[in-house]
């Protein structure tokens, strides 16, 4: 049901019900694309079945889900087309047209052509759970997960979202960890990891199927590389990737996680992945944050780690856990 998760902290005084929140998400419910429009983001069933309500409560948790449909007009389309009407004006007045005269045959062909384009759907699932006060979205990356949480504050009157950030930040710590060879309790390192260098050179070296147990990745590490990413194992339940920001990438749940469960029939599908994946998942994260320190408070001042352990020998550029960059948005 998940594949990535960026987790957040919503405010304390941010206490709805689910019916309160479904009343908030029902002003902005989906709608298709017009003709002449190029985007439309709005708030669909997670059952998918229609008419249904927008907030499904799973056991206390509850799954929100955001749809986003585009019109899909390639830029060489609308390229080859004003290039057509550019060269007709020029053989009818003898003059190209200008900057602000380009601009506008652009937007005038995008206009027309938006009608004949293709739409292409894609969703975006988020899941709240009330009794830990945390918000995830199910978002491969920051400037997607950035525009749910403005529209989830739009419409969610009092809510308030912070990225939860760690007492030390998961650099230090998966350096340590590929250091020592020996990952926090509950978890174990896998077969995958990501260093880069900060210097000019911006070096990267990945491993994929292959040991972290050796020599060579500690010398990266003390030559100035730092992990961006590592895969880890949860209690041989959960297999993920763990990135520099606190992303929760490439979850996928293991063969232990289905032990003596019975096969689930099409009309119970959709609880039985939502049961599994909020209890799984709900135990994972506040083990993830206790094994990175616990949670940063923000309320008790102090700032977060700049430097890693100088038995390491990393720069202090080597902590980029800070915030992420946020990239632009997909569906601007």
């Amino acid at each position: 049901m998940f594949k990535n998760l960026m987790v957040y902290r919503c405010g304390a005084g941010w206490q709805p019900t689910a019916a309160q929140i479904e009343e908030a998400l029902d002003q902005g419910r989906f709608v298709e694309c017009g003709a002449t429009q190029a985007i439309s983001v709005g708030w669909v069933e997670p059952r998918g079945i229609k008419h249904g309500p927008l907030v499904e409560d799973i056991g206390g948790h509850w799954l929100l889900k955001l749809a986003v449909e585009q019109r899909v007009l390639p830029g060489s389309v609308v390229k080859r087309r004003v290039d057509e009407l550019a060269a007709r004006i020029e053989q009818e007045t003898g003059r190209k047209p200008g900057k602000k005269a380009s601009k506008e045959l652009k937007e005038q062909v995008t206009q027309e052509l938006l009608p004949q384009a293709f739409t292409k759907q894609s969703s975006i699932r988020i899941w709240i759970n009330p009794q830990q006060g945390l918000l995830m979205i199910d978002a491969s990356s920051p400037a997607r997960a950035d525009e749910v949480v403005t529209l989830l504050i739009k419409a969610c009157e009092g809510l308030s979202l912070q990225l939860v950030q760690t007492a030390e930040s998961p650099a230090v710590c998966m350096a340590a960890w590929l250091m020592d060879g020996v990952a926090p309790e509950g978890f174990s390192i896998d077969r995958e990891c990501e260093l880069k260098s900060e210097d000019e050179m911006k070096s990267v070296v990945r491993y994929a199927r292959h040991a972290l147990d050796i020599e060579e990745v500690r010398q990266h590490l003390q030559c100035g590389k730092a992990p961006t990413k590592l895969a880890l194992t949860w209690r041989d339940r959960v297999s993920f990737m763990l990135t520099d920001t606190l992303q929760i990438k490439k979850i996928s749940f293991l063969d232990l996680v289905f032990e003596g469960r019975d096969k689930a029939s099409k009309d119970e599908a959709f609880d039985a992945d939502a049961a599994i994946a909020t209890i799984e998942l709900g135990k994972l994260i506040p083990e993830l944050i206790d094994g990175l320190g616990g949670e940063h408070d923000f309320a008790a001042g102090g700032a977060l780690p700049s430097e890693l352990p100088s038995s390491l020998a990393l720069s202090p550029a080597a902590d980029s856990t800070a915030e992420a960059a946020l990239e632009k948005a997909p569906w601007d």
